[in-house]
Protein backbone atom coordinates (compact mmCIF):
# COMPACT_ATOMS: atom_id res chain seq x y z
CA UNK A 1 0.00 0.00 0.00
CA UNK A 2 1.39 3.48 -1.14
CA UNK A 3 2.19 5.84 1.54
CA UNK A 4 0.12 8.82 2.08
CA UNK A 5 1.52 12.20 1.44
CA UNK A 6 1.43 14.02 4.84
CA UNK A 7 -0.63 16.85 5.15
CA UNK A 8 0.18 20.63 6.16
CA UNK A 9 -1.83 23.69 6.80
CA UNK A 10 0.17 24.48 4.10
CA UNK A 11 -1.20 22.34 1.43
CA UNK A 12 -4.82 22.61 2.74
CA UNK A 13 -4.61 26.77 1.49
CA UNK A 14 -3.35 28.47 4.44
CA UNK A 15 0.31 30.15 4.78
CA UNK A 16 1.16 30.71 8.07
CA UNK A 17 5.00 32.17 7.24
CA UNK A 18 2.59 34.73 4.64
CA UNK A 19 0.33 35.75 7.78
CA UNK A 20 3.59 36.31 9.43
CA UNK A 21 5.30 38.12 6.63
CA UNK A 22 2.06 40.58 6.74
CA UNK A 23 2.17 41.22 10.85
CA UNK A 24 6.04 41.98 10.40
CA UNK A 25 4.82 44.69 7.62
CA UNK A 26 1.30 46.04 9.93
CA UNK A 27 3.32 46.57 12.88
CA UNK A 28 5.82 50.43 11.57
CA UNK A 29 2.28 50.93 10.07
CA UNK A 30 0.05 50.68 12.64
CA UNK A 31 2.62 52.99 14.83
CA UNK A 32 2.18 55.69 12.67
CA UNK A 33 -1.43 55.96 13.66
CA UNK A 34 -0.57 56.20 17.17
CA UNK A 35 -2.63 58.59 19.92
CA UNK A 36 -2.53 59.00 23.24
CA UNK A 37 -4.11 56.39 25.44
CA UNK A 38 -2.73 53.86 23.99
CA UNK A 39 -0.90 50.74 26.13
CA UNK A 40 -1.04 47.76 23.52
CA UNK A 41 -1.78 47.30 20.43
CA UNK A 42 -0.78 45.25 17.03
CA UNK A 43 1.18 41.97 17.92
CA UNK A 44 -0.55 40.68 20.52
CA UNK A 45 -3.60 38.31 21.62
CA UNK A 46 -5.49 41.92 22.24
CA UNK A 47 -4.79 45.53 22.83
CA UNK A 48 -5.38 48.07 25.34
CA UNK A 49 -6.66 51.79 25.63
CA UNK A 50 -6.31 53.85 28.52
CA UNK A 51 -9.63 56.05 28.36
CA UNK A 52 -8.68 58.18 31.59
CA UNK A 53 -5.41 59.70 30.07
CA UNK A 54 -8.04 61.00 27.64
CA UNK A 55 -9.43 63.74 30.41
CA UNK A 56 -12.93 62.20 30.02
CA UNK A 57 -14.85 62.49 33.36
CA UNK A 58 -18.21 60.66 32.65
CA UNK A 59 -17.23 58.70 29.72
CA UNK A 60 -19.47 57.08 27.36
CA UNK A 61 -18.00 54.64 24.92
CA UNK A 62 -19.76 54.57 21.17
CA UNK A 63 -19.00 51.56 18.54
CA UNK A 64 -19.91 51.02 14.82
CA UNK A 65 -19.07 48.79 12.09
CA UNK A 66 -19.26 48.35 9.16
CA UNK A 67 -17.86 47.17 5.78
CA UNK A 68 -17.00 48.34 1.98
CA UNK A 69 -19.58 46.41 -0.11
CA UNK A 70 -19.21 45.77 -3.37
CA UNK A 71 -17.21 48.44 -4.00
CA UNK A 72 -14.04 45.91 -3.04
CA UNK A 73 -14.78 45.05 -6.83
CA UNK A 74 -13.14 48.24 -8.19
CA UNK A 75 -10.37 47.25 -5.94
CA UNK A 76 -10.02 44.38 -7.77
CA UNK A 77 -10.86 45.04 -11.06
CA UNK A 78 -8.32 48.09 -11.15
CA UNK A 79 -5.59 46.11 -8.69
CA UNK A 80 -5.33 49.13 -6.59
CA UNK A 81 -5.80 48.52 -3.10
CA UNK A 82 -4.55 51.26 -1.02
CA UNK A 83 -7.33 53.63 -0.57
CA UNK A 84 -10.22 50.61 -0.08
CA UNK A 85 -9.13 50.92 3.82
CA UNK A 86 -9.82 54.35 3.96
CA UNK A 87 -12.91 53.68 3.08
CA UNK A 88 -13.34 51.32 5.71
CA UNK A 89 -12.11 53.76 8.47
CA UNK A 90 -14.65 56.11 7.17
CA UNK A 91 -17.70 53.77 6.90
CA UNK A 92 -17.77 53.47 10.85
CA UNK A 93 -16.09 56.60 12.30
CA UNK A 94 -18.79 58.88 10.36
CA UNK A 95 -21.37 56.89 12.11
CA UNK A 96 -20.13 57.26 15.45
CA UNK A 97 -19.60 61.03 14.90
CA UNK A 98 -23.41 61.22 14.68
CA UNK A 99 -23.72 61.00 18.36
CA UNK A 100 -21.14 63.54 19.37
CA UNK A 101 -18.42 61.37 19.95
CA UNK A 102 -14.47 61.19 19.74
CA UNK A 103 -12.85 58.22 17.84
CA UNK A 104 -10.22 56.22 19.75
CA UNK A 105 -9.29 53.27 18.46
CA UNK A 106 -10.01 51.27 14.90
CA UNK A 107 -9.81 47.27 14.10
CA UNK A 108 -9.94 45.30 11.18
CA UNK A 109 -10.85 42.00 9.71
CA UNK A 110 -9.51 41.26 6.47
CA UNK A 111 -10.37 37.60 4.39
CA UNK A 112 -9.44 35.87 1.56
CA UNK A 113 -8.85 32.86 -0.39
CA UNK A 114 -5.18 33.08 -0.53
CA UNK A 115 -3.42 35.49 1.44
CA UNK A 116 -1.35 38.11 -1.10
CA UNK A 117 1.03 39.80 1.11
CA UNK A 118 1.10 42.94 -1.01
CA UNK A 119 -2.26 43.18 -1.52
CA UNK A 120 -3.00 42.87 2.25
CA UNK A 121 -0.40 45.52 3.20
CA UNK A 122 -1.70 48.08 0.28
CA UNK A 123 -4.82 47.44 2.55
CA UNK A 124 -3.79 48.30 5.75
CA UNK A 125 -1.65 51.11 4.22
CA UNK A 126 -5.26 52.48 3.51
CA UNK A 127 -6.66 51.73 7.04
CA UNK A 128 -3.66 53.47 8.54
CA UNK A 129 -4.18 56.70 6.13
CA UNK A 130 -7.68 56.64 7.01
CA UNK A 131 -6.80 56.43 11.15
CA UNK A 132 -4.81 59.26 10.82
CA UNK A 133 -7.44 61.37 9.38
CA UNK A 134 -9.89 60.76 11.75
CA UNK A 135 -7.18 61.19 15.06
CA UNK A 136 -7.72 57.21 16.08
CA UNK A 137 -5.50 54.47 16.48
CA UNK A 138 -5.29 51.34 14.17
CA UNK A 139 -4.75 48.97 17.52
CA UNK A 140 -5.90 45.87 16.51
CA UNK A 141 -7.38 43.56 13.45
CA UNK A 142 -7.81 39.87 11.97
CA UNK A 143 -6.45 37.91 9.16
CA UNK A 144 -8.45 34.85 7.91
CA UNK A 145 -7.43 32.52 4.97
CA UNK A 146 -10.37 31.01 3.91
CA UNK A 147 -9.44 28.81 0.79
CA UNK A 148 -12.50 27.79 -2.13
CA UNK A 149 -14.75 31.26 -0.45
CA UNK A 150 -13.38 33.98 -2.55
CA UNK A 151 -11.66 33.93 -6.45
CA UNK A 152 -7.83 34.67 -6.66
CA UNK A 153 -7.22 38.02 -4.98
CA UNK A 154 -10.30 38.87 -4.02
CA UNK A 155 -11.32 39.49 -0.11
CA UNK A 156 -13.80 41.18 2.32
CA UNK A 157 -13.31 43.58 5.07
CA UNK A 158 -14.94 44.89 8.41
CA UNK A 159 -13.93 47.57 10.82
CA UNK A 160 -15.10 48.21 14.11
CA UNK A 161 -14.37 51.88 15.75
CA UNK A 162 -14.79 52.81 19.56
CA UNK A 163 -14.98 56.22 20.33
CA UNK A 164 -15.97 58.22 23.55
CA UNK A 165 -18.11 61.16 23.92
CA UNK A 166 -19.17 63.25 27.84
CA UNK A 167 -22.65 61.98 28.39
CA UNK A 168 -23.62 65.62 29.24
CA UNK A 169 -22.83 65.93 25.35
CA UNK A 170 -24.40 63.19 23.69
CA UNK A 171 -26.29 65.07 20.42
CA UNK A 172 -30.23 65.15 21.75
CA UNK A 173 -32.01 65.43 18.93
CA UNK A 174 -35.16 65.40 20.87
CA UNK A 175 -33.85 69.48 21.15
CA UNK A 176 -34.72 69.77 17.36
CA UNK A 177 -37.76 72.24 16.38
CA UNK A 178 -39.52 73.26 13.68
CA UNK A 179 -37.69 75.93 12.04
CA UNK A 180 -33.99 74.32 12.39
CA UNK A 181 -31.80 74.45 9.40
CA UNK A 182 -30.37 71.70 7.54
CA UNK A 183 -26.69 72.43 6.54
CA UNK A 184 -24.48 69.76 4.17
CA UNK A 185 -21.48 68.70 3.97
CA UNK A 186 -20.15 67.57 0.46
CA UNK A 187 -19.53 63.99 -0.23
CA UNK A 188 -16.32 62.94 -2.62
CA UNK A 189 -18.69 61.24 -5.01
CA UNK A 190 -20.60 57.47 -4.03
CA UNK A 191 -18.39 56.97 -0.89
CA UNK A 192 -19.11 53.22 0.19
CA UNK A 193 -22.59 53.08 -0.80
CA UNK A 194 -25.28 51.70 -4.05
CA UNK A 195 -21.64 49.92 -5.61
CA UNK A 196 -23.85 46.99 -6.71
CA UNK A 197 -26.40 49.27 -8.81
CA UNK A 198 -23.79 51.81 -9.51
CA UNK A 199 -21.88 48.89 -11.34
CA UNK A 200 -24.73 46.72 -12.82
CA UNK A 201 -25.96 50.11 -14.80
CA UNK A 202 -22.11 51.09 -15.01
CA UNK A 203 -20.35 48.14 -16.39
CA UNK A 204 -23.31 46.13 -17.48
CA UNK A 205 -25.77 47.93 -19.28
CA UNK A 206 -23.60 51.30 -19.90
CA UNK A 207 -20.82 48.58 -20.89
CA UNK A 208 -18.16 51.20 -19.38
CA UNK A 209 -14.84 49.87 -18.93
CA UNK A 210 -13.11 50.29 -15.51
CA UNK A 211 -10.05 52.36 -16.97
CA UNK A 212 -11.99 54.30 -19.80
CA UNK A 213 -11.80 57.72 -19.30
CA UNK A 214 -15.36 59.45 -19.33
CA UNK A 215 -15.47 62.88 -20.42
CA UNK A 216 -18.49 63.59 -18.07
CA UNK A 217 -16.14 62.62 -15.24
CA UNK A 218 -12.92 64.43 -16.26
CA UNK A 219 -11.07 61.10 -15.42
CA UNK A 220 -11.31 57.01 -16.20
CA UNK A 221 -14.11 55.24 -14.51
CA UNK A 222 -11.90 53.54 -11.86
CA UNK A 223 -10.63 56.36 -10.53
CA UNK A 224 -13.96 57.65 -9.86
CA UNK A 225 -14.91 54.28 -8.68
CA UNK A 226 -12.15 54.39 -5.99
CA UNK A 227 -12.45 57.85 -5.00
CA UNK A 228 -12.24 57.52 -1.01
CA UNK A 229 -15.36 58.10 0.98
CA UNK A 230 -14.72 61.42 2.98
CA UNK A 231 -14.17 60.92 6.81
CA UNK A 232 -15.31 64.63 8.65
CA UNK A 233 -13.94 64.04 11.67
CA UNK A 234 -11.83 66.57 12.42
CA UNK A 235 -14.74 69.05 10.94
CA UNK A 236 -17.42 67.50 12.81
CA UNK A 237 -15.00 67.27 16.56
CA UNK A 238 -14.50 71.06 15.72
CA UNK A 239 -17.97 72.03 15.27
CA UNK A 240 -18.41 70.47 18.18
CA UNK A 241 -16.40 72.18 20.40
CA UNK A 242 -17.87 75.70 19.45
CA UNK A 243 -21.09 75.12 18.59
CA UNK A 244 -24.09 73.02 19.75
CA UNK A 245 -25.05 71.34 17.03
CA UNK A 246 -28.60 69.74 17.76
CA UNK A 247 -28.46 66.47 15.00
CA UNK A 248 -25.87 65.22 12.79
CA UNK A 249 -27.01 62.53 9.95
CA UNK A 250 -24.35 60.22 7.62
CA UNK A 251 -25.66 59.56 4.74
CA UNK A 252 -25.23 56.22 3.68
CA UNK A 253 -27.10 53.33 2.44
CA UNK A 254 -30.74 54.40 1.87
CA UNK A 255 -29.48 57.79 0.63
CA UNK A 256 -30.65 60.84 2.23
CA UNK A 257 -34.80 59.82 2.38
CA UNK A 258 -33.65 56.83 4.37
CA UNK A 259 -30.34 58.57 6.95
CA UNK A 260 -31.83 62.23 7.34
CA UNK A 261 -35.11 60.69 9.53
CA UNK A 262 -33.03 58.32 11.74
CA UNK A 263 -32.31 61.65 13.61
CA UNK A 264 -35.78 63.27 13.67
CA UNK A 265 -37.98 63.48 16.90
CA UNK A 266 -41.35 62.51 16.36
CA UNK A 267 -43.76 65.26 14.64
CA UNK A 268 -40.39 66.98 12.96
CA UNK A 269 -40.07 66.69 8.88
CA UNK A 270 -36.95 67.74 7.09
CA UNK A 271 -37.85 70.01 3.82
CA UNK A 272 -34.66 70.58 1.23
CA UNK A 273 -33.89 72.32 -1.95
CA UNK A 274 -32.98 70.14 -4.49
CA UNK A 275 -31.14 72.69 -6.22
CA UNK A 276 -29.30 74.84 -3.33
CA UNK A 277 -26.45 72.12 -3.53
CA UNK A 278 -24.50 71.08 -6.33
CA UNK A 279 -24.48 66.91 -7.47
CA UNK A 280 -21.45 65.63 -8.46
CA UNK A 281 -21.56 63.90 -11.91
CA UNK A 282 -21.60 60.27 -11.49
CA UNK A 283 -24.76 60.61 -9.97
CA UNK A 284 -26.00 61.92 -13.02
CA UNK A 285 -24.30 59.49 -15.43
CA UNK A 286 -25.68 56.64 -12.89
CA UNK A 287 -29.29 57.94 -13.32
CA UNK A 288 -28.94 58.59 -17.16
CA UNK A 289 -27.75 55.29 -18.44
CA UNK A 290 -29.57 53.13 -15.57
CA UNK A 291 -33.07 55.24 -16.69
CA UNK A 292 -33.46 55.43 -12.95
CA UNK A 293 -35.86 57.06 -10.79
CA UNK A 294 -35.25 60.21 -8.89
CA UNK A 295 -36.95 58.48 -6.06
CA UNK A 296 -34.82 55.57 -6.29
CA UNK A 297 -31.65 57.91 -6.70
CA UNK A 298 -32.35 59.40 -3.26
CA UNK A 299 -33.44 56.55 -1.59
CA UNK A 300 -29.93 54.87 -2.76
CA UNK A 301 -27.25 57.64 -3.00
CA UNK A 302 -25.77 60.17 -0.74
CA UNK A 303 -26.33 62.48 -4.14
CA UNK A 304 -23.49 64.92 -3.23
CA UNK A 305 -24.12 65.42 0.42
CA UNK A 306 -22.23 63.34 3.14
CA UNK A 307 -23.07 64.34 6.28
CA UNK A 308 -26.19 66.80 7.00
CA UNK A 309 -26.17 68.83 10.24
CA UNK A 310 -29.62 70.10 12.32
CA UNK A 311 -28.60 73.55 13.83
CA UNK A 312 -31.11 76.50 15.25
CA UNK A 313 -31.56 78.83 13.00
CA UNK A 314 -29.65 81.55 14.74
CA UNK A 315 -27.01 79.93 14.79
CA UNK A 316 -26.74 78.83 11.34
CA UNK A 317 -24.82 81.55 9.91
CA UNK A 318 -22.39 81.22 12.31
CA UNK A 319 -21.82 77.55 12.25
CA UNK A 320 -21.46 78.10 8.10
CA UNK A 321 -18.65 80.62 8.69
CA UNK A 322 -17.12 78.34 10.55
CA UNK A 323 -17.32 75.50 8.13
CA UNK A 324 -16.02 77.71 5.56
CA UNK A 325 -12.84 78.76 7.13
CA UNK A 326 -12.40 75.02 7.75
CA UNK A 327 -12.65 75.27 4.13
CA UNK A 328 -15.30 72.72 4.14
CA UNK A 329 -17.95 72.99 0.74
CA UNK A 330 -21.09 73.36 3.19
CA UNK A 331 -24.78 74.37 1.97
CA UNK A 332 -28.06 75.47 3.68
CA UNK A 333 -30.12 72.68 1.79
CA UNK A 334 -33.47 73.26 4.20
CA UNK A 335 -35.38 73.14 7.36
CA UNK A 336 -37.30 71.51 9.77
CA UNK A 337 -40.96 71.71 9.58
CA UNK A 338 -43.72 70.24 11.50
CA UNK A 339 -45.17 66.56 10.23
CA UNK A 340 -44.91 63.40 9.87
CA UNK A 341 -41.24 62.51 10.31
CA UNK A 342 -39.54 61.88 6.50
CA UNK A 343 -37.88 63.81 4.32
CA UNK A 344 -39.52 66.36 1.33
CA UNK A 345 -37.59 67.03 -1.06
CA UNK A 346 -38.38 69.84 -3.09
CA UNK A 347 -37.44 71.19 -6.79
Amino acid sequence: MAKKEAMTYAKAGVSIEAGDELVRRIGPIAKTTQVSGLLAGVGGFSALFDLKSRGYRHPVLVSSTDGVGTKLKIASMTGKHDTIGIDLVAMGVNDILTQGAEPLFFLDYFVCGKLDVDIAEAVVRGIAAGCRQAGCVLIGGETAEHPGDFAGGEYDLAGFVVGAVEKKKILNTKAIVHGDVLIGLSSSGLHSNGYSLARKVLLSRGRLKIHQRVAELGRNLGEELLEPTRIYAKTIRALFAKWPIKGVAHITGGGITGNLPRVLPRGSRAVLNRNSWPVPPVFGLIKKMGSISQHEMDSTFNNGLGMILVVDNKQADGVMRSLRRMRERCFMIGEIRRGERGVDILR
